[in-house]
């Protein structure tokens, strides 16, 4: 019996925040077709059991401020593994277009011939509401503004000074080594007092948070070990109901 004709194929999938029931369906079914997982080290490792035995699992992670793989050898094996195996899935924690390089990747895909698929997961942000925090609110907060915490280049966005101008809830990833400088910025801007929150594991069993101002944000990690992975939320949104 011949063998069937490899088809390259990329799918840029994302995992969620944590939980691992909470994948979408259309990404449950392509894991259980998939060739090739890449997967990162925000994504819940239980997705891999989905993916049939026959399925390559590869961990390309990421650790924040320490060891990573370098993207450009991740470029080069979604390119061997679509031409070698057929169904790559690149399996990134939380939405791989929310601060993530799905689109990079994707790009790339399509620039060596392989057909590339897009499934979007649910972003960090989104599991605030397992802590009872809503993003909006009709009497508090009409939009929501989402600031990376660090830039390519290490510094804190600037956007986050136009954000604090608003009255939008701020949600800042990768921001919990920027804790005091958040926190500054916002002293400087004459808004210390606003309410504040921090989530670490988000849906996830050993999820934890603090909550209080946003100028004490590093002693409110600190109270309660916060640490990295986790979003920073500021707004009054995090105060409804204490």
């Amino acid at each position: 019996m011949q063998n069937k004709a490899i088809i390259p194929e990329l799918f840029v999938l994302g995992a969620g925040p944590g939980d691992p029931e909470l994948i979408t369906v259309k990404g449950y079914k392509i894991l259980q077709q998939a060739d090739v997982i890449l997967y990162d080290n925000l994504a819940n490792q239980e997705l891999l059991s989905i993916a049939p035995e026959s399925c390559d699992k590869i961990y390309v992670g990421k650790q924040p401020y320490g060891e990573y793989t370098p993207q450009e050898q991740i470029h080069e094996m979604i390119k061997h593994f679509a031409f070698a195996k057929g169904k790559v899935v690149r399996l990134k924690g939380g939405d791989p277009f929310i601060f993530g390089r799905g689109f990079e990747e994707m790009m790339y895909a399509r620039e060596q011939g392989i057909k590339t698929h897009f499934i979007p997961g649910i972003t960090s942000m989104q599991a605030s509401g397992f802590e009872d925090i809503p993003l909006t609110h009709r009497a508090l907060s009409e939009s929501v503004w989402m600031v990376t915490g660090t830039k390519k280049d290490g510094r804190l966005s600037a956007d986050l000074k136009l954000a604090i101008q608003s009255k939008a809830t701020v949600v800042i990833y990768m921001g919990m080594k920027k804790l005091k400088e958040i926190a500054d910025t916002y002293i400087e801007a004459g808004f210390g007092d606003i309410h504040a929150a921090i989530i670490q594991h988000a849906s996830l069993p050993n999820q934890k948070s603090a909550r209080g101002l946003v100028k004490d944000l590093p002693e409110l990690a600190e109270s309660k070990g916060l640490t990295y992975p986790a979003i920073i939320i500021i707004g009054e949104v995090t105060n409804i109901g204490q």
